[in-house]
């Protein structure tokens, strides 16, 4: 299965020079998990995901470095149906109480049309992830109780 980087796990990955041993547990693990990703050619990245990264460096010459490292990844295609679910998906996220931003709901739908994971330790996009896959998995639950005829396509 395809892997969907989020920003924080480029981020954390390609501008930290410190070593292991200054990550907290759950770094580590993120970037052991990229590794194994990339290692694979499993790891997939977003047009708004190298947006984000790149947008956070401070001098040009790391820009560069950046770039050139992330152009290892080509940006995966976006549906225009992608944005519209993306859409749906905050406000589904936004009725439960949770707010999320436009990129990481675009992640999350990008992500269900393919099937794809999404790496992250994003605390929102994780709340966001959470609501999806309750709510989604609560309407087919709901779904299969009914009868084909009762079904609003």
């Amino acid at each position: 299965m395809k892997v969907l980087v989020d920003s924080c796990v480029w981020s954390l990955s390609l501008r930290r020079r410190t070593g292991a041993e200054d990550l907290k547990p759950q770094e580590r693990l993120l970037l052991a998990l990229l590794t194994d990703s990339i290692q694979d050619g499993r790891a997939v990245l977003l047009g708004p995901v190298r947006q984000e990264v790149l947008s956070g460096v401070r001098n040009a010459e790391q820009f560069e470095k950046l770039d050139q490292s992330l152009a290892l990844f080509p940006d995966q295609p976006i549906q225009p149906d992608d944005y519209v679910q993306a859409a749906r998906l905050d406000c589904l996220c936004r009725r439960r109480g949770v707010q999320c931003g436009a990129v990481d709901m675009l992640l999350c739908a990008v992500a269900m049309r393919n099937e794809w994971t999404i790496l992250t330790n994003d605390a929102g996009l994780l709340r966001c992830i959470e609501v999806i896959e309750r709510e989604l998995i609560s309407e087919e639950e709901r779904m299969r109780g009914r009868k084909l005829s009762e079904v609003d396509w």
